[in-house]
């Protein structure tokens, strides 16, 4: 499994429902908080050309926002 990386912000509600979406199912991931780490907030716009949290990369994969039925297809889970 490659590795997964979480950009959120505080005070983002999809960005808590991601992580205990991921804990959940077991996976482990680097969580990087833009409001709290400016490098973390330029890897995410320069790097990925995103602006909004939740955004999970996951290998060459990046969702950019809430979308679970796209992240369940990444990580192949099946319910």
């Amino acid at each position: 499994m490659n590795d997964i990386i979480v950009y959120t912000q505080n005070e983002c509600p999809p960005c808590k429902i991601i992580k205990m979406f991921l804990n959940e199912f077991g996976f482990s991931y680097t969580e990087k908080n833009i409001n709290e780490d400016e490098q973390s907030r330029q890897e995410l716009t320069n790097t990925y050309n995103s602006y909004s949290t939740p955004t999970i990369v996951i290998g060459e994969e990046v969702i950019t926002g809430f979308d679970l039925e796209r992240l369940k297809k990444v990580l192949d889970i099946k319910e």
